[in-house]
């Protein structure tokens, strides 16, 4: 066990201030809702340049280009990978697309931050992380929440043993985004389901928390074209410390975790993968301190991951020390387990 500490109050968040990362030049590939949100976030929250757009479709490229104040609009990604004037690419395209795109970037000699999920399988993960180890460039995965304030919160407060040892890990996603939603859930040619859009962020804390896994047992049910409407996953480590995890596509749910010690608790407000709210317990459920989410307020929250890039990117470091790529790894295989459980496979897999 680790020593224990008397709980007094929540650490301080370590994370730097976005403002203050320094300021390097972006290509945007695919020009979507999730790229105009990391835009306007590096817009209103950072020093980041944005300096050219890629699209299939030169017209979309060059609207947003000109909302964003970037100089390039590309009616192609192989243009845009190999603007000399892009430091680094943003692939912001569905999942099914990551591993052909991080690969055009990765082989145009350019460091690239890829959205979650990371690929649509570790097979494509492997691949992508060993050749961005070969060719030495900057390779992170987009997974907004693991760059928050509030994680570094709950990462000191787990490591420092400050709710004695970790039992328990509780954390679910659920959406009402099926049916009648993007037509990509549905689809099983686009990676569609519940888990690798929405599982992912429970799988990723749990992975955060917990470490590595040693078992996974997956329930769920698939829908009529055969990918996941939704899911509930148990996990454990070697220590025996357990995830409870849930992520559906079929109703909204609260959105919450918890991190259970053997001598207090941490609460984790809605949604617990977006700036949030922090709360610890002691074991007599006595509220010892809280920390109110910080002044991000929704997908703002997304300079975060940005400038830790950036860091990265001017410091000559290969990936995140804050996210590894071996935990991306680590993901991406237990998604695979969970989907093999479930009977869910993707065209070409």
């Amino acid at each position: 066990m680790k020593g224990l500490h008397i709980m007094t109050a929540l650490p301080t968040p370590r994370t730097p201030d976005p403002m203050d990362a320094p300021a390097v030049r972006w290509g945007i590939l695919a020009p979507g809702w999730i790229a105009r949100l990391f835009c306007t976030a590096l817009r209103q929250g950072t020093k980041q340049e944005i300096v050219a757009i890629g699209s299939r479709d030169h017209g979309r490229a060059r609207a947003f280009a000109d909302e964003f104040g970037a100089g390039s609009a590309y009616g192609s990604y192989e243009e845009l990978v190999n603007d000399p004037q892009v430091d680094i690419i943003y692939v912001a395209s569905p999942h099914s697309e990551h591993h052909r795109q991080t690969r055009l970037a990765l082989e145009a000699g350019k460091p690239v931050l890829v959205e979650k999920a990371f690929t649509r399988n570790a097979a494509e993960a492997h691949d992508l992380v060993n050749l961005a180890r070969a060719k030495n460039l900057l390779l992170i995965e987009a997974m907004w929440a693991r760059f928050l304030p509030h994680y570094d919160v709950i990462r000191q407060v787990v490591e420092n043993g400050l709710i004695g040892d970790v039992t328990a890990v509780f954390a679910d996603h659920g959406q009402p985004l099926y049916p009648g939603g993007p037509e990509r859930l549905a689809s099983p040619a686009l990676a569609g389901g519940a888990l690798l859009d929405l599982g992912v962020y429970p799988m990723s804390f749990a992975e955060f928390v917990l470490g590595p896994f040693s078992t996974i047992t997956t329930t769920g049910t698939l829908t009529d074209q055969g990918v996941d409407s939704q899911e509930a996953i148990t996990v454990t480590n070697a220590a025996g410390a357990q995830g409870i995890l849930h992520a559906s596509m079929l109703a909204r749910s609260a959105c919450t975790a918890s991190v259970c010690g053997t001598t207090g608790r941490l609460d984790i407000g809605g949604p617990f993968y977006g700036p949030a709210w922090i709360r610890m317990y002691d074991r007599d459920d006595v509220l010892v301190d809280q920390h109110e989410k910080v002044t991000d307020e929704g997908h703002m929250g997304l300079r975060y991951q940005a400038a830790e890039a950036a860091r990265c990117l001017a410091a000559g470091q290969t990936e995140s020390s804050v996210f590894p790529l071996d935990a991306t790894i680590r993901v991406m295989e237990a998604m695979d387990e969970v989907r093999a459980q479930l009977g869910v496979r993707y065209p070409g897999e």
